[in-house]
């Protein structure tokens, strides 16, 4: 878990995105965002928003949690953002009105993540209510992409292990997972040459569950698993 209360779920990404700063992660993620207009759901502490807005787009970023968006606020001053407090599985008339107004060219979601008191994660679950909560908000995002007209792609990034030597075998599982999952019946499709893979260093307690929990990975590396996802024409 990331975090059983909000405050212990800040301070994990402060530390972890970090990380991820450093090693340029969340600019290697933002090179793979196609459009200029981009709407990003769920967007923590900041980094992730930063990433883009440094890249000159103009970004729409929504959060439930209003210690997220203060957050943000702090990384991305003078920058072309607007934050947004919302549920994306909840979205008032308003709120839904604000972001097609906004007119995206691309929605993004991008190591999600929350506290255990919205997950419903314990320490002895096994990762399943992570799981359950990340293809619940996946399908719901999706489906919010796929209702905005100037929608034209979705981006996912998380995280995850693999053996490194199948990691092509790795991009049609990937993409096989999302197709039966989180884009079924929704006119969006992603092909195999739109999954990437990225080594990052490290191991953090939700890959370490994953290895123990999969004796067949013990072995894998942990990486950042890409996903574009683009409108059928």
């Amino acid at each position: 878990m990331s975090g059983a209360t909000v405050a212990e779920f800040l301070g994990y990404w402060e530390a972890e995105g970090l990380h991820y700063v450093r090693r340029g992660d969340y600019e290697w993620m933002a090179s793979l965002v196609p459009g200029q207009r981009v709407l990003e759901i769920g967007c923590g502490v900041g980094f992730a928003t930063q990433a883009l807005a440094v890249r000159g787009l103009s970004v729409l970023a929504i959060d439930t949690l209003p210690e997220c968006l203060a957050a943000t606020q702090a990384h991305v001053a003078g920058q072309d953002v607007t934050l947004l407090e919302a549920d994306v599985m909840a979205l008032s008339d308003g709120q839904r009105r604000e972001i097609a107004d906004f007119a995206p060219d691309t929605v993004v979601c991008w190591l999600m993540g929350a506290p255990a008191t919205v997950t419903g994660a314990t320490a002895s679950d096994g990762g399943k209510a992570v799981v359950a909560y990340r293809e619940k908000i996946h399908r719901g995002i999706a489906e919010l992409a796929a209702s905005l007209p100037s929608v034209q792609a979705f981006h996912l990034v998380d995280r995850t292990v693999i053996p490194w030597q199948a990691k092509d075998i790795g991009r049609d599982t990937l993409v096989g997972y999302h197709a039966g999952k989180t884009l079924r019946d929704l006119p969006l499709v992603a092909e195999r040459k739109q999954a990437l893979y990225r080594k990052i260093d490290g191991n953090s307690p939700e890959i370490e569950r994953m290895r123990k929990s999969h004796p067949s990975l013990k072995s894998a590396v942990p990486v950042l698993a890409s996903l574009l996802a683009e409108r059928k024409k």
